[in-house]
């Protein structure tokens, strides 16, 4: 059993954003640093990879469908239907690196302390690649859990790029937000698990030194548009939810 846990998530190959939280006295103080998926999918992927893996075993790294992606386009697989950023940072890719993000498990069940057993997960626990919000029906959520062992009472996603904090039929749900590609506010979102606690927590930092930084160290062709748009946060938190709200099974009723 651990006594802290700091979670990261959808860093999305933006190494700046990774070093601002990553230099907080309580990441830097945790027992243990989860990043719960997609990790690489962004303008600098063996960056961030080479940064993850010097946590060392403080570290664990959980599957997004991001990196599914990426190991799949690196083998040739998917292409027609990728994005350009997803193709490129693929190709970028070595092959440690595509072992690394093919060998990612998901979802990942740990001890905390004051939490008992959390599991940590993308999407949900079920699927990576599964959307809940934070106002998903308690029916969807049941759908969700089916499978989930009674004992596990909290339950730590990420996928949407927002953070939020809610109980679903007594269980706690949590998503950390994200790193490198916010949605609705600037910063890297995280979270810190302690004492039986949640903290949401957002690192400012200069947001355009972010930019200039990621487009000075990035061989991406259209890195400027891309860091712009995501680090400032262009995409607010209303229209994500419109987008990823039918995903969730709302359209059908």
């Amino acid at each position: 059993m651990v006594a802290s846990v700091a979670v990261l998530s959808d860093i999305h190959g933006v190494l700046p954003a990774l070093e601002a939280v990553l230099a907080e006295p309580e990441v830097m103080a945790a027992d243990r640093i989860v990043v719960t998926g997609d990790h690489a999918a962004g303008p600098q992927p063996v960056e961030v990879l080479d940064l993850l893996r010097s946590l060392g075993d403080r570290a664990v790294l959980v599957r997004g469908n991001a990196d599914r992606d990426l190991v799949a386009l690196s083998r040739g697989e998917g292409i027609e239907d990728a994005w350009e950023i997803d193709l490129w940072a693929a190709r970028q890719l070595r092959d440690e690196d595509v072992k690394l993000l093919a060998d990612l498990p998901h979802p990942v069940t740990m001890e905390v302390d004051g939490f008992g057993k959390v599991v940590f997960c993308h999407g949900t626990p079920r699927d990576d690649n599964e959307v809940v919000l934070v106002d998903t029906r308690l029916e969807r959520w049941a759908e969700v859990f089916a499978d989930l062992p009674d004992d596990v009472r909290t339950v730590v996603c990420g996928h949407t790029h927002m953070p939020y904090v809610r109980l679903v039929d007594e269980r706690l749900v949590v998503n950390a937000g994200s790193i490198g590609m916010p949605y609705g506010r600037t910063g890297g979102h995280w979270l810190l698990l302690h004492d039986g606690q949640v903290q949401i927590r957002r690192t400012p930092f200069d947001l355009d030194d972010a930019v200039e930084s990621v487009v000075g160290r990035s061989g991406y062709h259209d890195c400027r548009s891309w860091a712009e748009h995501y680090i400032h946060a262009v995409t607010t938190d209303a229209e994500a939810v419109t987008v990823f709200g039918p995903r969730d099974g709302r359209a059908g009723g």
